[in-house]
Protein backbone atom coordinates (compact mmCIF):
# COMPACT_ATOMS: atom_id res chain seq x y z
CA UNK A 1 0.00 0.00 0.00
CA UNK A 2 1.30 3.07 -1.01
CA UNK A 3 1.39 6.02 1.40
CA UNK A 4 0.49 9.94 0.36
CA UNK A 5 0.03 13.00 2.44
CA UNK A 6 -3.82 14.14 1.98
CA UNK A 7 -4.54 17.35 2.88
CA UNK A 8 -8.23 19.75 2.14
CA UNK A 9 -7.31 23.11 0.92
CA UNK A 10 -10.52 24.97 1.51
CA UNK A 11 -10.59 28.27 -1.45
CA UNK A 12 -12.74 30.78 -1.82
CA UNK A 13 -10.66 32.36 -4.98
CA UNK A 14 -9.31 34.94 -2.46
CA UNK A 15 -6.02 36.26 -2.69
CA UNK A 16 -6.04 34.46 1.29
CA UNK A 17 -7.13 31.17 -0.36
CA UNK A 18 -4.76 31.59 -3.15
CA UNK A 19 -1.47 32.40 -0.96
CA UNK A 20 -2.38 28.53 0.90
CA UNK A 21 -2.67 27.21 -2.63
CA UNK A 22 0.88 28.37 -2.78
CA UNK A 23 1.84 27.52 0.73
CA UNK A 24 0.09 24.07 0.05
CA UNK A 25 2.91 23.24 -3.26
CA UNK A 26 5.31 24.19 -1.04
CA UNK A 27 4.58 21.55 1.50
CA UNK A 28 4.06 18.98 -1.42
CA UNK A 29 7.68 19.68 -2.16
CA UNK A 30 8.80 19.00 0.94
CA UNK A 31 7.13 16.17 1.30
CA UNK A 32 8.68 12.09 0.93
CA UNK A 33 5.39 10.46 0.29
CA UNK A 34 2.91 11.77 -2.98
CA UNK A 35 0.65 14.35 -1.72
CA UNK A 36 -2.67 14.96 -2.74
CA UNK A 37 -4.66 17.47 -1.99
CA UNK A 38 -8.79 17.59 -1.63
CA UNK A 39 -9.32 21.19 -3.15
CA UNK A 40 -13.13 22.19 -1.53
CA UNK A 41 -15.17 25.48 -2.02
CA UNK A 42 -18.14 25.62 0.23
CA UNK A 43 -20.99 27.69 -0.26
CA UNK A 44 -23.45 28.62 2.13
CA UNK A 45 -27.24 27.63 1.14
CA UNK A 46 -29.37 30.01 -0.60
CA UNK A 47 -31.75 30.39 2.26
CA UNK A 48 -35.69 29.64 0.64
CA UNK A 49 -37.71 32.29 1.34
CA UNK A 50 -42.14 31.04 1.75
CA UNK A 51 -43.48 29.34 -1.31
CA UNK A 52 -42.97 32.01 -3.98
CA UNK A 53 -38.93 30.29 -4.06
CA UNK A 54 -39.37 27.41 -6.19
CA UNK A 55 -41.81 29.63 -8.49
CA UNK A 56 -39.21 32.13 -8.76
CA UNK A 57 -35.87 30.62 -8.72
CA UNK A 58 -35.89 27.00 -10.29
CA UNK A 59 -33.54 23.65 -8.77
CA UNK A 60 -31.74 24.02 -12.18
CA UNK A 61 -30.82 27.57 -11.69
CA UNK A 62 -29.69 27.52 -8.30
CA UNK A 63 -27.60 24.05 -8.95
CA UNK A 64 -26.13 26.38 -12.17
CA UNK A 65 -25.91 29.30 -9.23
CA UNK A 66 -23.84 26.99 -7.49
CA UNK A 67 -21.95 25.34 -9.77
CA UNK A 68 -20.61 28.89 -12.03
CA UNK A 69 -19.61 30.15 -8.28
CA UNK A 70 -17.48 27.08 -7.05
CA UNK A 71 -15.58 27.15 -10.61
CA UNK A 72 -14.96 30.66 -10.21
CA UNK A 73 -13.57 30.27 -6.66
CA UNK A 74 -11.59 27.24 -7.74
CA UNK A 75 -9.94 28.43 -10.68
CA UNK A 76 -6.68 30.37 -9.54
CA UNK A 77 -5.96 27.35 -7.06
CA UNK A 78 -6.57 24.59 -9.65
CA UNK A 79 -4.30 26.22 -11.85
CA UNK A 80 -1.54 26.67 -9.54
CA UNK A 81 -1.72 22.96 -8.35
CA UNK A 82 -1.38 21.75 -12.24
CA UNK A 83 0.86 24.15 -13.09
CA UNK A 84 2.96 22.85 -10.08
CA UNK A 85 2.50 18.70 -11.11
CA UNK A 86 -0.04 18.44 -7.80
CA UNK A 87 -2.33 15.71 -7.42
CA UNK A 88 -5.61 17.22 -6.81
CA UNK A 89 -9.60 16.48 -6.69
CA UNK A 90 -11.48 19.72 -6.84
CA UNK A 91 -15.06 19.85 -4.97
CA UNK A 92 -17.57 22.13 -4.86
CA UNK A 93 -19.77 21.26 -1.73
CA UNK A 94 -22.52 23.12 -0.45
CA UNK A 95 -23.49 23.78 3.60
CA UNK A 96 -22.19 25.38 6.38
CA UNK A 97 -19.08 26.24 5.82
CA UNK A 98 -16.69 25.21 8.43
CA UNK A 99 -18.72 22.09 9.76
CA UNK A 100 -19.10 20.82 5.84
CA UNK A 101 -15.05 21.57 5.74
CA UNK A 102 -14.30 19.51 8.59
CA UNK A 103 -16.62 16.72 7.19
CA UNK A 104 -14.77 16.46 4.17
CA UNK A 105 -11.63 16.32 6.07
CA UNK A 106 -12.87 13.43 7.95
CA UNK A 107 -14.83 11.49 4.91
CA UNK A 108 -11.71 11.67 2.94
CA UNK A 109 -8.75 11.13 5.81
CA UNK A 110 -6.72 13.97 5.24
CA UNK A 111 -4.45 14.22 7.57
CA UNK A 112 -3.79 18.34 7.63
CA UNK A 113 -5.94 21.30 6.36
CA UNK A 114 -5.12 24.36 5.01
CA UNK A 115 -6.83 27.65 4.68
CA UNK A 116 -6.37 31.05 3.95
CA UNK A 117 -7.43 33.63 6.56
CA UNK A 118 -8.31 36.93 5.87
CA UNK A 119 -5.99 38.73 8.90
CA UNK A 120 -8.75 40.00 11.22
CA UNK A 121 -7.41 41.42 14.39
CA UNK A 122 -8.78 39.73 18.09
CA UNK A 123 -11.22 42.29 18.68
CA UNK A 124 -13.55 41.46 14.87
CA UNK A 125 -12.59 38.03 15.48
CA UNK A 126 -14.41 37.81 19.02
CA UNK A 127 -16.89 39.95 17.90
CA UNK A 128 -17.94 38.54 14.17
CA UNK A 129 -16.13 34.87 14.57
CA UNK A 130 -14.39 33.19 11.83
CA UNK A 131 -14.51 30.55 9.64
CA UNK A 132 -11.10 29.81 10.21
CA UNK A 133 -11.61 29.77 14.19
CA UNK A 134 -14.32 27.13 13.68
CA UNK A 135 -12.07 24.91 11.43
CA UNK A 136 -9.54 25.14 14.15
CA UNK A 137 -11.86 24.64 16.35
CA UNK A 138 -13.08 21.39 15.28
CA UNK A 139 -10.88 19.80 13.68
CA UNK A 140 -9.22 16.72 14.69
CA UNK A 141 -6.38 17.54 12.16
CA UNK A 142 -3.56 20.46 12.25
CA UNK A 143 -4.87 23.04 10.61
CA UNK A 144 -2.66 25.89 8.46
CA UNK A 145 -3.49 29.16 8.55
CA UNK A 146 -1.99 31.42 5.57
CA UNK A 147 -2.56 35.05 6.67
Amino acid sequence: MERHVKILLAVDGSEPSIRATRKVVETARLCREPTEVELVTVHLPIPQIGGLFNTVVSKQMVEQYYEDEGTQALAASEKILAEAGVAFTARRLVGNIAETLIERADATQCRMIYMGTRGMSALPNLVLGSIATKVVHLALVPVVLVP
